[in-house]
């Protein structure tokens, strides 16, 4: 993790603690401490961890709220082994921040106890209740080990009264094994004079059993001509540890579903891929399709009913002895098997599961449906990578989502192999732009009656220094997934709107018209006709020398807002070309309410009418053709690649043509030449 991603923690850290920490931080300030204790936690070992627990407890992190939610937001990328270190350095700061305030107590104690013995009456009074009221364990003892008194607390802590005092010693207190340890630490103390020490030492109960103390001795010298004696502090570790413990299973469980959680899920993922783990895992990872809509509709109470809903499912189907759930994101379950049978029983038990949910439950008198997809990957465990197979099960769900959700998906390395590199383009695509590698090559549209070009398609080309020549498919789509469609298609518009103009320049009315793709995610861009009107204002190509192309799906996806948007591009002048219409459901209601100047066919429309093709794929083009022909807008048709394609296409009312029977795509140069010349 560097220092960007410790910075993120430590704020996500700070937002989850804020309400809940009794010191008195500024925001940035415990921010900046925050940073630092993800760095100490992430170049350090368990002592770090311990460290980092006792250093919360100095800056008066002491809320047991504050703790819990330390423990959440550390716990996905924290090893549990480092979680339990930060848990127990928390509790012995807490022992040694009460113990160090009890010296105070215990000045008072002893001072108490002198004035005592000079029988001033007011101050053994105050002495007694600071003595009895204390949470600690305390015994006043004197060299030689007998008891000179004992607090309450002590008494509980040992299980004796006060009426078996008398026949007990200090001695008597403490496990056999440990006395001549005591001891010795006795006569040090009494040989230096003063001082104390602090040790762990087990003690016996009444009732024979062992508790392991913690204890804090420390002589007192008393008023001239007194004899000195001991006073022990004693604290039981049991219940401290047992609170350790608490405070850890709370670490590693979700709270709203009494499930592992992710940072425990990991724990198990890391022990089956360790060189004892099984043969062979099966992850199934889970997710709650449509919960954010729950949320948003009924409530965060309703979101809660249904995790509780598919959380009991998934116990019902894998018990115990069929694998292991836990809850790993806000919507999001893993189901860890070992050793499965084969991929088909991990997949009947995914079945069984699914078909339990089709029942709804019921939510302010409403009947909600709960579906979820799921991810399956079966594969060897010893010697894997714990963090892989999770990525694996999380890019399988992601695969079932977008084929519909609802259903199930096997994971297939081959496809993640294919999307991971297609990722990884989309990824660098912001390097290579600022590094100049995208290009804009242009693809002439021909008039099929006389060959002129009548207009020019920018296409997006990509020279990659690894993989060559990219074209836009290659990369376009997984652009739009993350975002980066946006500022590529914005720099090739500015670029070939620049090289039209300058052609333009040069041919006046002559100048074929500049034709580019217009993705879905730039009509949701709330300035995307400020943004036109300023490209063509600082190339000087004119508006009605531009046209967009529209996918054929996009009119069903457009809002009102948007297509507002469209219409105002059109009546400027800009044209709008359905494009990729390839014979399925264009929307015919929602289509009219674009103003297109055009309609582009492609596919199995344009090849249903080469020479050799089949009569019932010839007839639905020449259907389709038809039907186009009433939109009383110009037809086009792409990758035209045979001469009877194109002449039947011409026949059928089709204007322009483009595609390999035409050439190539041509760079900036090769065009000029085109038209210059």
């Amino acid at each position: 993790m560097n220092t960007v991603d410790n910075r993120e923690q430590a704020v996500r850290w700070a937002a989850a603690i804020s309400g809940t920490h009794l010191a008195g931080f500024a925001r940035g300030k415990l921010e900046l401490l925050l940073a630092g204790y993800v760095e100490q936690l992430l170049g350090g070992g368990v002592d770090a961890a311990r460290q980092v627990g006792r250093s919360m407890v100095r800056n008066d992190f002491i809320s047991p709220a504050t703790l819990e939610q330390t423990l959440a937001v550390l716990g996905e990328h924290t090893p549990p082994a480092q979680l339990g270190a930060l848990a127990a350095g928390y509790a012995e700061g807490l022992r040694e921040r009460t113990l160090d305030r009890r010296e105070v107590t215990r000045t008072a104690a002893i001072t108490a106890m002198r004035r005592a013995e000079s029988a001033v009456r007011a101050s053994e009074a105050k002495f007694r209740a600071v003595f009895e009221s204390s949470a600690f364990g305390i015994i006043v003892s004197g060299l030689t080990g007998e008891l000179v008194d004992v607090n309450e607390a002590l008494l509980v802590m040992l299980g004796y009264t006060r009426a078996d005092l008398p026949a007990l010693s200090g001695r008597d207190l403490v496990h056999p094994d440990d006395r001549p340890g005591l001891r010795e630490l006795a006569k040090r103390l009494i040989a230096s004079g003063s001082g104390d020490v602090r040790v762990e030492k087990r003690m016996i109960r009444s009732d024979g059993e062992t508790i392991q103390t913690h204890m804090a001795m420390s002589l007192v010298r008393g008023e001239e001509g007194s004899s000195p004696y001991f006073v022990t502090m004693v604290e039981n570790m049991n219940e401290m540890r047992a609170l350790q413990t608490q405070l850890v299973r709370q670490s590693l469980n979700d709270m709203q579903t009494g499930l592992p959680n992710r940072a425990q899920f990991l724990g198990w993922l890391e022990g089956a891929a360790g060189s004892k783990g099984p043969d062979a895992l099966a992850l199934v990872q889970v997710d709650i399709d449509g919960f954010r809509g729950v949320n948003d509709a009924f409530g965060h109470d309703a979101g809660n009913r249904v995790l509780m809903h598919v959380a009991t499912h998934l116990r019902a189907v894998f018990t115990e002895d069929v694998g292991r759930v836990a809850r790993i994101g806000e919507d999001e379950f893993g189901v860890l098997i070992k050793d499965p049978r084969d991929v088909r029983s991990v997949v009947a038990l995914v079945e069984d599961f699914t078909a339990r949910l089709e029942e709804p439950i019921w939510i302010a008198g409403n009947g909600v449906g709960v579906t979820t997809s799921a991810g399956i990957v079966v594969r060897a465990a010893r010697g894997g990578d714990a963090g892989e197979v999770l990525r694996a099960a999380d890019v399988t769900v992601g695969w079932a989502k977008r084929d519909g959700k609802a259903q199930w998906a096997l994971y297939d390395k081959e496809r993640d192999q294919r999307d991971r590199e297609r990722y990884a383009l989309a990824a660098s695509i912001p390097g290579a732009l600022e590094e100049g590698r995208f290009r804009v090559d242009y693809l002439p549209v021909r008039s099929l009656a006389d060959g002129a070009v009548t207009a020019l398609e920018a296409k997006i080309v990509w020279e990659h220094p690894e993989r060559g020549v990219l074209c836009p498919g290659a990369f376009l789509d997984q652009s739009s997934a993350n975002g980066m469609v946006v500022r590529l298609v914005r720099w090739a518009l500015e670029d070939a709107c620049r090289q039209a103009g300058e052609w333009y320049a040069a041919l006046g009315p002559r100048m074929p018209a500049l034709t580019i793709d217009l993705p879905p995610r730039l009509c949701q861009e709330p300035e995307l006709v400020a943004e036109v009107a300023r490209v063509l204002e600082r190339t000087g190509l004119p508006a009605s020398l531009l046209r967009f192309e529209l996918h054929e799906h996009l009119p069903a996806l457009l809002t009102d807002e948007q297509l507002e948007e469209l219409t105002i591009l059109a009546e400027r002048g800009v044209g709008l070309v359905l494009d990729q219409v390839n014979g399925g459901n264009v929307g015919v209601d929602r289509l009219r309410l674009l103003p297109l100047s055009g309609v582009k066919f492609t596919g199995a429309v344009v090849h249903g009418l080469d020479a050799d093709a089949n009569p019932v794929d010839e007839s639905a083009s020449v259907a389709l053709l038809t039907w186009a022909s009433a939109l009383r807008v110009p037809l086009y048709a792409e990758d035209v690649r045979t001469e009877a394609e194109a002449a039947r296409l011409a026949e059928l009312g089709v204007t322009g043509a483009q595609g390999p029977h035409f050439g190539p795509p041509l760079a900036a140069a090769e065009v000029s030449s085109l038209l210059l010349t």
